[in-house]
């Protein structure tokens, strides 16, 4: 028997396999994405364009092959593709319904506090934390990535994303949505654009110039893409300029997909999509869970009609599946499906501390309070610090390893539900560092706990405000008497210190009667140990805040958020505004209050470490079209720190100074080191929407190297030639 033809035969099929790999290796996803969808059927294609109900919320059935969260896609078979499993959030795997087995996950702090760390490698590592858990846990779509600003500070949101500034933000976030898509799982880019308030945000339209929204929110998102390269967009649910997000061809058509060139695919928030043929033209490319959760499915049967019709071009649903193909190949999908397993929950608790070490803000440190000192005998009040520490709700909630730590009945509940606290109680994590006696009072009663306050060397206070999605805060006060708590002890002992576990800034009209205040955000799993650890000066604080903290709303751009009580269908109707006019433009936050000489409670970038650091030598260095700065920052203490030193400018025709570039330094005790920071030119720019480029005046820029927003520290002036840049 002639075995030659058979073993020539095998060979080749062996070679032919291989150069099929290889050259699937060696295409880059857009050819990929573009070979296969040209093999694809308009059936086929129409099948991708809208995902279906998880099984996540509410009573609807969990899919065949779905693992009961946000949404489920399934390919076509013949396509040999992972099913596509969508999970919320952007702090952690979601699990709203308990549905998995598998499902124990560790949830990271607040956004703002990772915003905090002002650190895009901490960023980064929370996010390979979260993409890890998620591929773990079965998913292989991340619903993260949260970049609204904060032009608000009671949005019942703010807690999730990074704070008031463009550049901070974008950094940030983009750097944590690479983290997640290193770990072969797709992350969202959200809520595109201007969702910037919770109440009416079903109809409110945010209107903004066009200019304005490029120099601002859109920068954010702008630069987000560049740093993390997100698989996905999502369009938020309110209008912008009174079309919907989803059907906004400013936003994802021309901004987004030519301007930006983005490659990859916009899907619309739950409920977001009203339309067929508007929004597929805009620029939508895939309906989320809207078999269940819109009006009507719209991008099913009913945009089928509309390519028959005429109404859509063909090529439209294969630029659609195309751009949705591209993701998963992007981020390596069909050669890394999620493997269920366990995850390593010692190793993401240890980055959730850290996290939460880098981005809690020490705010005040009168007579040197902090750290607490070996020996001293410190009471702990209030916040149910003995059980746990607080979390924000919503859809980014993750679930309490354990179960909450303040159980309530939640079962006549409406969505959002009750708060979570995670089962990191700051008072065992203290008293476990055997550093000194601590005890504990509720807080409950004022008087019983000023009484213990007397016998004590220092009391820790922790009080607490839940933010949640859908619900907007009235004010910026501390809720439950917490003031007067707050202030009842501060009377009984002279060594007080605020912990704060709050989604927001919050007002402090006893800010000048304590000696100390930590803004600690939502600490996440890990939290208590974090709090406790800095404390006692085992960790060292280094978080600047990412938002101004003002003294009252009558500080803002927006003093009164209209209807922000509604609950009730009529009151959503008819007592909330439906336009909103961001007049203030781009000047956001600390922008706005710099324009409007107004002094914060606590300005944006600042924040107190137990080092001491001094900023020197600023110089400038201008290019025919560049501008960096460089200094020198010494650490004028016995302790190793962080320092975070800002430079801000002023453009020649105004405004509000803007962040412009930044460093994070770790410094040992006396060293010093020079840096340079290259200013983002955009920041230097403003948008010319008529012509749709950026230009940068020609003039006088004012350069500050700082410590915060409200800081003059160095100033120098430069003058630059205008130039001209895309858009």
């Amino acid at each position: 028997m002639n075995l030659f033809p058979v073993k020539a035969r095998f060979a080749l099929a062996i070679a032919t396999t291989f150069l099929s790999l290889q050259s699937a290796f060696a295409q880059s996803p857009t050819e990929r994405s573009s070979q296969l969808v040209k093999s694809m059927s308009l059936d086929e294609q129409l099948a991708i364009v809208y995902s279906r109900d998880g099984g996540g919320f509410g009573a609807a059935a969990i899919p065949e092959g779905a693992l009961g969260s946000a949404a489920f896609l399934k390919f076509p078979t013949r396509l040999g593709l992972p099913n596509l499993e969508y999970s919320d959030a952007g702090l952690g795997v979601g699990d709203p319904r308990h549905v998995r087995a598998h499902g124990v996950v560790v949830s990271l702090p607040a956004g703002l506090a990772t915003a905090s760390t002002w650190d895009p490698d901490m960023a980064r590592e929370g996010g390979r934390m979260i993409g890890s858990e998620a591929w773990r846990t079965g998913f292989n779509v991340l619903l993260a990535g949260g970049a609204d600003l904060t032009r608000d500070p009671r949005n019942g949101r703010n807690f999730e994303y990074a704070g008031e500034d463009p550049l901070l933000t974008g950094r940030i976030v983009g750097a944590t949505i690479a983290g997640i898509q290193s770990r072969h799982v797709i992350s969202t880019l959200k809520h595109f654009a201007m969702n910037d308030l919770e109440t009416s945000r079903m109809t409110m339209s945010a209107n903004i110039s066009p200019s304005a929204m490029r120099e601002s929110d859109l920068l954010g998102f702008e630069i987000a893409i560049e740093v993390g390269h997100p698989g996905s967009v999502m369009c938020s649910y309110n209008r912008v300029n009174d079309l919907y997000a989803c059907e906004n061809s400013y936003l994802l058509t021309q901004t987004l997909k030519q301007d930006w060139n983005y490659p990859g695919f916009v899907m619309s928030d739950w409920g977001a999509d009203h339309t067929t043929v508007r929004a597929a033209l805009a620029g939508l490319d895939q309906e989320s869970s809207g078999n269940t959760i819109d009006s009507r499915l719209f991008f099913g049967n009913a945009l089928a009609d509309a390519v028959h019709k005429g109404q859509v071009p063909q090529e439209r649903v294969a630029d659609m599946a195309q751009r949705i193909l591209y993701a998963v190949y992007d981020v390596g999908l069909p050669d890394h499906p999620p493997m269920i397993g366990p995850i390593d929950v010692a190793a993401d608790m240890a980055v959730a501390q850290k996290d939460e070490e880098e981005g809690a803000v020490l705010l005040r440190n009168a007579h040197n309070i902090l750290p607490l000192r070996r020996g001293m005998h410190v009471l702990v009040v209030g916040g149910h610090a003995d059980a746990g520490v607080l979390s924000g709700g919503g859809s980014a909630q993750v679930s309490a390893i354990g179960g909450n730590a303040v159980p309530v009945d939640e079962t006549s509940l409406p969505w959002p539900g009750a708060p979570v606290y995670f089962r990191s109680p700051p008072l065992k994590a203290m008293q476990a560092l055997g550093l000194g006696p601590v005890t504990y009072e509720s807080g409950t009663d004022i008087a019983r706990a000023g009484n213990a306050a007397r016998h004590a060397d220092a009391v820790v206070v922790f009080a607490t405000k839940w933010s949640v999605e859908s619900i907007d805060s009235s004010d910026l006060a501390l809720p439950d008497k917490q003031n007067d708590l707050i202030a009842a002890l501060a009377r009984a002992n002279r060594h007080v210190i605020v912990v704060l576990e709050t989604g927001n800034p919050v007002e402090m009209p006893w800010v000048n009667d304590v000696e100390g205040v930590l803004e600690a955000w939502y600490p996440g799993a890990a939290g208590g140990q974090a709090i406790a650890r800095l404390l006692y000066g085992l960790a060292n604080p280094s978080g600047h805040l990412p938002m101004t903290f003002p003294y009252a709303t009558t500080q803002l751009a927006h003093p009164d958020i209209a209807g922000v009580n509604a609950r009730t269908v009529f009151d959503v109707q008819f007592h909330t505004d439906q336009e909103l006019f961001y007049d203030e433009g781009s000047e956001v936050g600390y922008r706005w209050f710099d324009r409007q000489h107004q002094t914060p409670l606590f300005p944006f970038g600042f924040g107190l470490s137990y080092s001491n650091f001094q900023l020197d030598g600023l110089q400038l260095h201008p290019g025919s079209k560049s501008l960096s700065a460089s200094f020198t920052v010494k650490n004028i203490s016995q302790r190793q720190g962080v320092a975070v030193p800002q430079i801000y400018v002023t453009l020649p025709d105004g405004g509000g100074r803007r962040l412009a570039g930044w460093q994070r330094i770790v410094l040992a005790a006396g060293e010093s080191k020079t840096a340079t920071v290259t200013l983002d030119p955009r920041i230097l720019a403003r948008f010319d929407a008529a012509h749709d480029c950026w230009r940068i005046p020609k003039g006088n820029f004012t350069v500050r190297l700082a410590e915060s927003a409200s800081d003059n520290g160095s100033t120098l002036v430069v003058s630059m030639p205008q130039w001209i840049m895309a858009p």
